[in-house]
């Protein structure tokens, strides 16, 4: 009993931290972060392996950038990594932290267009047979867009209560204010017409969240890549970069290195879509590179290929994987069908990147329709 004791706790308390950068006192590595941490963690992997860590704040944070490491967290300690890491904005919302990403603010063009149609969808099945139309459809619609727009804001802001826990009761910054305050601004009239507090709790959940504003991002970067030259939207723009931070429930062992519990772990999808181990011209339109390849199915995006993990991977796989399937290949289908799509007169393609709470197009994609059906009515 003594022998096995002794081995469990030498498996976590003489192992050492994954490598990673020196950090500055009290604020850690917080100021050489920058905005892109996509971009900035993949390099980081380049300088320090496949497993690094860093200290914002207090706080310990570990990135995974390889499927081999991505196993690990997804299936062999899936249970360890299943817990979310709570900010003190998502703390706020009253169903208890279930939020998803929040889209910024709508602009018109092809991510507005998917909005509304998966909105629509999802309201109809959140709402059963309460589909607005007219006037009434666009002022619920208007009304939806500024709560998940001024809700995103906040939920995107970095906050230094998240990193100094002992400054949480002062809420220098304002976020958990604001946050209540943005909640309350969603208590209406109890009528037929108007968002009341059940209903926002509803959309604000992951079923409706993760239903429309993934979908539409995606959607927004396949017509982008689709009118410059058909590249593989799911790999090269995944819309969660790097999957939302898990938290392990207890000590653990990663590659040989201490987890320790309730650190934050990112897992880097970015890097494993376009580490050129896994993927031969990886920058490349190629396919089918995603056709079956001796008895494996490198389109498996949803079981057991970790080198292609859009939607993440485990018991944290995002839910909404058929719905999404759906929608996408529908709105797609319908948007490409039915017009000739080309840029406004004197644009260029831009296929640079936003990094917030999912990847988002710099600048978003307005594009022009041109009548592509012979019959006109077709159209009605």
């Amino acid at each position: 009993m003594f022998v096995s004791w002794h081995k469990l706790t030498l498996s976590t308390t003489s192992l050492p931290l994954p490598p990673g950068p020196y950090s500055l006192p009290i604020v850690g590595y917080l100021p050489f972060l920058g905005r892109d941490l996509h971009t900035k963690f993949t390099n980081m992997a380049h300088t320090y392996g496949p497993i690094f860590k860093f200290y914002l704040g207090s706080k310990l944070h570990v990135v995974i950038n390889t499927p081999e490491l991505a196993k690990v967290v997804v299936r062999d300690l899936d249970d360890t990594f299943a817990n979310r890491d709570l900010t003190v904005a998502a703390s706020v919302n009253p169903m208890e932290a279930k939020i998803w990403p929040f889209p910024r603010t709508m602009r018109r063009g092809v991510a507005y267009i998917a909005f509304l149609t998966e909105a629509n969808v999802i309201t109809r099945m959140v709402w059963d047979d309460t589909t607005y139309k007219g006037e009434q459809g666009i002022r619920v619609g208007a009304e939806l867009q500024t709560v998940v727009s001024n809700v995103t804001k906040i939920l995107e802001q970095p906050n230094l209560s998240d990193f100094f826990p002992t400054l949480a009761w002062f809420d220098l910054q304002g976020v958990e204010r604001n946050m209540k305050k943005e909640l309350k601004k969603s208590q209406g009239p109890n009528d037929a017409t108007s968002l009341n507090i059940i209903q926002v709790k509803t959309l604000l959940s992951d079923f409706m969240l993760a239903g429309t504003h993934t979908t539409t991002t995606l959607i927004e970067w396949a017509m982008a890549n689709i009118m410059r030259n058909h590249k593989e939207t799911f790999r090269l723009n995944p819309v969660s970069p790097v999957l939302i931070p898990r938290v392990p429930s207890k000590d653990c062992v990663v590659d040989g290195y201490k987890i320790p519990k309730d650190c934050v772990v990112f897992l880097n999808v970015l890097s494993i879509h376009r580490n050129p181990r896994y993927w031969d011209n990886l920058l490349e339109f190629n396919p089918e590179r995603f056709l079956a390849n001796e008895g494996t199915n490198k389109w498996d995006y949803s079981r057991n290929n970790l080198k292609f993990v859009p939607f993440g991977s485990g018991r944290r796989l995002c839910p909404g994987i058929p719905l999404a399937e759906k929608m996408q290949m529908f709105i797609l289908a319908s948007l490409l069908h039915s017009f000739d799509w080309s840029l406004p007169e004197g644009e260029e393609h831009d296929l640079s990147e936003s990094f917030g709470l999912t990847l988002k197009k710099s600048k978003p994609l307005i594009a022009v329709p041109y009548q592509r059906l012979p019959d006109k009515s077709l159209y009605m």
